[in-house]
């Protein structure tokens, strides 16, 4: 492993050990971070499609299905097919708006709320614990890695849907 300690970040050129470490460590990481909720959505015959669309739709109450096509970015056909699995077994409901009919709002159903809560259990204790384990700095450190991660087009946005709270 690299010493981290080492490094400037003008010395982080994308060829660079160090870079190449954090996207393994990035994968490793997802791939734990998943198991949890792949666990639960398997019982269910779901998959990572269904728990992005309980997140969001539990994280935003009332969500369109626009808004949710601009989050997930995946096709109109893609998110049809999970998101009518989810309302046709009672995880989610839609309701037309009240101001302009053709908008679908999105919410979880009390079974989708606890849907919600099972997969997401796993993942806020794993975050939790890491949390714990790498102290305080480095939590500020990965927040802010994380956040230049996200397209600086994307970024204003993001953070403040995610900031709510």
């Amino acid at each position: 492993m690299v010493d981290l300690n080492k490094l400037s970040s003008a010395s982080l050129a994308p060829e660079e050990p160090a870079v190449r470490q954090a996207i393994e460590l990035l994968f490793f990481a997802y791939r734990d971070f998943t198991s949890g909720p792949d666990e639960v959505l398997a019982d269910f015959g779901y998959g990572r499609a269904h728990h992005r669309v309980i997140h969001f739709v539990g994280r935003n109450p009332g969500i369109t299905v626009q808004q949710l096509l601009r989050i997930l970015r995946i096709t109109k056909q893609s998110l049809s097919r999970v998101l009518g699995a989810l309302i046709h077994d009672g995880y989610i409901e839609q309701v037309k708006g009240r101001r302009d009919k053709r908008l679908r709002h999105l919410h979880l159903t009390d079974r989708g709320r606890e849907l919600e809560a099972a997969c997401s259990a796993p993942q806020r204790r794993l975050v939790a614990e890491a949390f714990a384990e790498a102290g305080i700095d480095a939590v500020h450190g990965y927040t802010a890695v994380l956040k230049a991660l996200i397209d600086p087009g994307d970024r204003a946005e993001v953070l403040a849907m995610i900031e709510k709270d």
